[in-house]
């Protein structure tokens, strides 16, 4: 089959694909009132929905490495992309078509997470094979469309809502779902990086867990993602104490968190040599820490609400920033190491604002108390940060008293 000439289109496909994971994590609490009305589904079922799509993506980030590095990433990209179209499109129709409209959400979501979940896994690997001239940045650029996917399936999806009503949210979940119909068609003609390499085993699991390297990577992205998550989760409340009502809380806090993330990768990506990883990530953590006070301190909420935005701004380097310092680190690592770094991640998404909530939850439902609590996430982070940086010091002096020696023995 002939592919399209240039790596620029691999790219395209890819910063896609982190707009459909943003779809199939996006879109479904968008509709939870509507399905509560229309179908009398109890809320606590309904949310179980979006627990049942994380522990999803979070099996598949546990198991699918092995799967990928044997099929290649073109093939896993097209499955992905796959189950997340057809996942979509049941979810227009099963609810109505079942006995059971929960059974037919849940049929549906298990499906589209599916695809989530592969998605998660393969796309920073093969971004990260494309030849390029800043790895650093280009990942950076890849993190930010899920950050933009995130704003435009809620800014697009409230503007019909708005123009059209919410009866009809199941035209609106077919128009999504073309979306990853039209990059699972445009992954076949894509070029991937060296497809025969790729599918070469990379390090094996415990391999992987045997290196210090690696573990502290592990350790960096959980950080990563319980800081991200314990704000992110809690930011539509910090939002409803200035007093606008829970509906728009609900829209203006995640989008407030979501931009500020956006920006700052793209920043950086645009940005290209000009800015060290490191230093960026190391001002990056000292401003997440500074937004985690701002939030726990200020006396008004709209303060409150600026140090979320902060944190969204200053977090939102540390994933990407992550897989790239693996990537050169751990040069080797396979499909397997991007894929228990997500399962790490993840993970980390799940404790950080589980943390923030149980310990406002013990001193009276005072979310400033968790958010407190939270700032062992920034700190981990600039702990591990503060040693990765020692050990790639450490290694580059040594490889330079090597070259030095080979030199003189010249």
């Amino acid at each position: 089959m002939k592919r399209l000439g240039s790596y620029k289109s691999t790219y395209v496909a890819c910063f896609i694909g982190y707009g459909v994971q943003a779809i199939v994590n996006t879109f479904l609490p968008l509709l939870f009132l509507t399905f509560q009305d229309s179908y009398g589904i109890p809320l606590e079922q309904i949310t179980l929905l979006v627990t049942i799509n994380f522990l999803m993506q979070l099996s598949i980030d546990a198991l699918s490495g092995k799967f990928v590095e044997k099929i290649g990433y073109r093939k896993t990209m097209i499955i992905a992309h796959a189950f997340a179209f057809i996942g979509l499109g049941l979810l227009a129709f099963l609810p109505d078509l079942l006995p059971s409209a929960f059974a037919g959400l849940l049929i549906s979501v298990i499906v589209y997470s599916l695809g989530g979940g592969l998605l998660e896994v393969v796309v920073s690997p093969i971004v990260e094979a494309c030849p390029s001239k800043n790895k650093e940045t280009t990942m950076s650029l890849l993190h930010s469309f899920y950050c933009w996917g995130y704003v435009l399936v809620v800014g697009l999806s409230t503007l019909y809502f708005f123009l059209f009503g919410t009866d009809k949210w199941q035209i609106l979940a077919l128009v999504w779902a073309v979306v990853p119909l039209f990059n699972l068609i445009f992954n076949f003609f894509v070029p991937y990086p060296d497809e025969a390499k790729e599918k070469e085993a990379g390090m094996r699991v415990i391999q992987l867990l045997k290196s210090p390297v690696f573990i502290l990577m592990f350790l960096m992205i959980m950080a990563s993602g319980a800081g991200e998550q314990a704000i992110s989760q809690w930011v539509p409340s910090i939002a409803e104490s200035l007093g606008i009502g829970k509906t728009l809380a609900d829209l203006l806090g995640p989008l407030t968190f979501a931009l500020a993330m956006g920006l700052s990768r793209l920043l950086f990506a645009l940005a290209g040599k000009k800015i060290n990883l490191n230093a960026y990530m190391g001002i990056s953590v000292i401003l997440l820490i500074c937004s985690y006070l701002l939030i726990c301190l200020s006396p008004w909420p709209w303060l409150s609400l600026l140090g979320s935005a902060l944190a969204g701004f200053s977090v939102s380097i540390m994933w990407p920033g992550v897989l790239s310092k693996a990537a050169v680190a751990l040069p080797l690592g396979g499909a397997s190491m991007y894929a228990i770094l997500a399962l790490g991640g993840d993970l980390g998404a799940t404790v950080g604002p589980s943390l923030v909530g149980y310990a406002a939850s013990f001193f009276d439902d005072d979310l400033k108390i968790g958010v407190a609590f939270g700032i062992v996430f920034p700190a981990i982070l600039a702990i591990c940060l503060f040693v990765s940086m020692a050990l790639e010091w450490k290694k580059a002096k040594k490889e330079a008293e090597l070259s030095k020696r080979d030199h003189t023995a010249e």
